[in-house]
């Protein structure tokens, strides 16, 4: 007979918990871990402010928060760099603060800008990080200052994130084909779309893991591609014919389309340790692209 895995008494807190990350965490904590997780965002939490952070934390007597909460629009965040702070930097200084005082385990998200994106290898986890917009800086500055004060944190940080939920690239391009026959795509930054069910998966197992073992973990997809390969994928994948894809240069979209921050131009990260220390199996990009877009609602595009 095999043996039952035995896992300690849980109450976890979600935050932000209506974005497209979040969104795939609820339907599987519900199907593995029913009945522990509390769900909140914005609307219910404002987590920028310390004391509403305390006082929910402390009452709740969470064991774990997941802190899917950011302010994650790039270029708007060159024009509003101070709310981009609060959110992404003072918000997760709250939690870490409200956690390390009742014990509580974090995890929480993270991103592939904290990197200047210059490198021609996968990105490690310990490798120099270089942000090159108020994003990214405001990020990073969001894991030092959780490291600082909760040492015992798990950061995941990932890279090009789509779902069936929410604002993403597979839902613009799957929109864009509805109204026009020719896009022009990026073909010169290079990263791996990375479904959120699978990290959703990761964190769950991370959860379920017999031991916490805290740290940076790195987080994607398999594999490699340009926005442009993503795309093509996508109408290929959609069966989607009667478009035209072409390749542009990140200089001639930002001139088209006048973006502020800038990206990096290769965002691929190695995925090593957390395949180790977690025993995760990670899919191909276009395996979790194909098992996404069955599940998309034509009538939310």
């Amino acid at each position: 007979m095999g043996q039952t895995m035995f896992l300690p008494p849980m109450k976890i807190l979600l935050t932000g918990a209506n974005g497209q990350l979040a969104r795939e965490l609820r339907t599987l904590l519900e199907q593995s871990l029913p009945g522990l997780t509390t769900y909140t965002d914005i609307d219910t939490l404002d987590l920028t402010d310390g004391n509403a952070v305390a006082r929910t934390v402390a009452q709740g007597d969470y064991t774990h928060i997941i802190n899917c909460a950011a302010y994650t629009a790039v270029d708007r965040a060159e024009q509003e760099p101070a709310l981009c702070l609060r959110v992404n930097t003072d918000a997760v200084a709250n939690l870490a603060k409200a956690a390390y005082e009742i014990g509580a385990k974090i995890i929480h998200i993270s991103t592939d800008y904290v990197f200047d994106g210059t490198a021609h290898l996968p990105y490690r986890e310990s490798d120099k990080v270089n942000p090159t917009s108020i994003y990214g800086s405001s990020k990073r500055k969001g894991e030092m200052v959780l490291l600082s004060l909760c040492p015992n944190a798990i950061i995941i940080r990932t890279a090009w994130l789509y779902s069936p939920y929410g604002h993403n690239f597979v839902k613009t391009m799957l929109k864009a084909a509805t109204k026009r026959k020719t896009l022009r795509v990026v073909a010169d930054q290079i990263g791996t779309p990375t479904a959120s069910a699978d990290l959703a998966s990761a964190i769950v197992a991370i959860l379920k893991a017999p031991q916490w073992i805290p740290g940076i973990f790195h987080y994607t997809n398999e594999g490699v591609a340009s926005w442009y390969d993503f795309a093509k994928a996508i109408f290929r994948i959609a069966g989607i014919t009667d478009i035209d894809v072409r390749p542009i240069s990140t200089d001639d979209y930002n001139t088209e389309f006048t973006t502020s921050a800038a990206r990096p131009p290769y965002s691929v990260l190695d995925k090593q340790l957390i395949k180790k220390t977690y025993n995760v199996t990670i899919p191909h990009w276009e395996e979790s692209l194909k098992a996404t877009i069955a599940r998309i609602d034509p009538s939310d595009l």
